[in-house]
């Protein structure tokens, strides 16, 4: 009997064993998991220049990481400042595939905005760190090697605003969101607005007027979020913000006045009365006497001076969007009096007006606005 036990205990002693080996033998899964050894493109201190092209693009690759056991690792690219040691990276994705690939794509728009989480201002150069993380389980190893790309940021913003509008203190509408002037979309990312802006007071830009919307200003002819701007002079700006290239100008409106084609001359001013209106009340216009008939011919001349006001004094002139040469009607379009600004000249790109208009008071308004073509009309 005592034999038998000592046979007995002598197999358990050696599945005991084999079941320790065994385990040193599979080891934890989450072990056996390796470093990426080689990062392989872009290779170490490449310089780019992004682009705003939605196809620019940057392709990243590295080595694949050897696994032990059956499965596969996963990859995360992380970013960080030139600095950094990627304990908290700025930014940080997983390879294409879902992470199971060993190579990823960004594009410019991308790195455009980690670089600026990594501090990089735009239009400016410097320099970020790369590097791979290789996953398996709740392990994660990061990579032998290091990289740096030097980036030029874009001058404007990844995120081009939908709506923009004007608001503040020295605005038109003043601090009340609600009330925010909504500035044209001249093209896409390009905004501008007409408007009147007190002097050495704070107004900012938004992109909506309820919540809390992103906060853009301008200082140095740039576009920048979170803060606010001031003007010198108080005064009608035309104010145009570009976000694709980060460029803001302010154009200091003096007058507006109604340009009569036969005298070559402006007859009046239009003052301006808010929200991109300017109008002109109880206006006389006479028709020119010619051999072949009476002369209506017009358009509009503005007084301006760029660079906040400090410019010299300039003409635009505002004529006719649809080249019309016809004496309008009592049903004519509204299109008949779409405004663009043109070349001034003494007599191209000119309206005419109804019969009944001359020598007959009248009011004269201009709508330079944001949801609608600029325009203007005239009114007994």
């Amino acid at each position: 009997m005592k034999k038998i036990d000592k046979i007995i205990s002598f197999i358990v002693l050696l599945v005991s064993l084999g079941f320790i080996s065994c385990n040193d033998t599979m080891g934890d899964p989450d072990n056996r998991l390796s470093q990426v050894k080689a990062l392989i493109e872009p290779e170490d201190g490449k310089s780019i220049v992004l682009e705003p092209s939605a196809s620019a693009v940057v392709y990243f690759e590295w080595d694949y990481v050897k696994v032990e056991e059956s499965g596969t690792a996963i990859y995360q690219i992380a970013f960080d400042k030139q600095d950094g040691d990627f304990s908290n990276p700025v930014y940080m994705m997983y390879a294409d595939n879902n992470g199971y690939y060993n190579h990823v794509t960004i594009s410019h728009k991308l790195l455009n905005k980690i670089a600026g989480m990594a501090g990089i201002m735009p239009s400016e150069t410097g320099t970020l760190k790369w590097t791979v993380f290789s996953i398996k389980g709740t392990k994660m190893m990061k990579a032998d090697q290091s990289n740096t790309l030097t980036v030029t940021r874009l001058a404007g913003f990844a995120d081009l605003p939908i709506d923009v509008y004007i608001t503040g203190e020295a605005s038109e509408g003043g601090t009340d969101l609600s009330k925010a002037q909504k500035m044209k979309v001249v093209s896409n990312g390009t905004f501008e607005v007409y408007t009147k802006v007190l002097a050495n007071m704070p107004f900012y830009f938004t992109d909506g007027i309820t919540g809390t919307p992103r906060q853009f200003y301008t200082a140095n002819g740039l576009v920048k979020e979170n803060g606010t701007t001031t003007v010198n002079n108080e005064g009608v700006y035309r104010i145009t913000l570009d976000f694709n290239t980060g460029a803001a100008t302010y154009t200091l409106v003096e007058k507006i006045g109604f340009f009569f084609c036969p005298s070559n001359s402006v007859l009046f001013e239009l003052p301006y009365v808010g929200n991109g209106v300017f109008k002109a009340t109880k206006q006389t216009v006479t028709f020119k006497q010619e051999s072949w008939g009476r002369d209506e011919r017009y358009k509009f001349r503005m007084f301006v001076r760029e660079n906040e006001g400090q410019g010299d004094l300039k003409e635009w002139e505002w004529g006719t969007l649809n080249q019309t040469d016809s004496r309008p009607t009592a049903t004519s379009p509204e299109s008949y009096y779409y405004m663009q600004l043109v070349t001034p000249t003494q007599w191209d790109n000119k309206w005419k007006l109804m019969g009944d208009f001359d020598g007959v008071p009248a009011d004269y308004t201009v709508y330079l606005q944001a949801d609608k073509p600029y325009t203007h009309s005239i009114s007994k």
